[in-house]
């Protein structure tokens, strides 16, 4: 069972697994890039920094890293969204919950249930 969250900020690492992580990122270059630009998008999410985009996929682009090249190009197709999601305050989380709960009800009913029952379990639960 891992001691921290996937959200535990390094910063606030006990001293020995600061440590530890340095030194894992001093003997993997390539884990050490990926770890500081994946940090730097946290913060331009974090601070609602949309406009920092263009130029933190400028400085991924320089770096040998296939995987975040491509997750660059998926950005750029739609980069106007990603600033504007990066940028924004609000958030669409609370819905996408709700349609995934639907979608769950809905698949546990398949093939047994009609409208009506499914209509029941969602309304039941709000």
């Amino acid at each position: 069972m891992p001691k921290y969250g996937w959200s535990t900020n390094p910063d606030n690492l006990p001293d020995e697994d600061t440590l530890s992580l340095k030194e894992i990122r001093a003997g993997c270059p390539e884990l050490d890039a990926v770890t500081d630009h994946v940090r730097d998008f946290a913060e331009m999410m974090r601070d609602l920094r949309g406009d920092q985009l263009p130029q933190w996929m400028e400085r991924v682009e320089h770096d040998p890293l296939p995987a975040l090249h491509s997750l660059v190009n998926g950005l750029r197709r739609d980069q106007d969204a990603v600033v504007a999601g990066l940028s924004s305050p609000w958030s669409s989380g609370q819905v996408e919950g709700q349609n995934t709960r639907v979608k769950l009800l809905k698949r546990a009913g398949y093939g047994r249930a009609n409208f009506d029952l499914l209509r029941k379990r969602i309304l039941h639960r709000t």
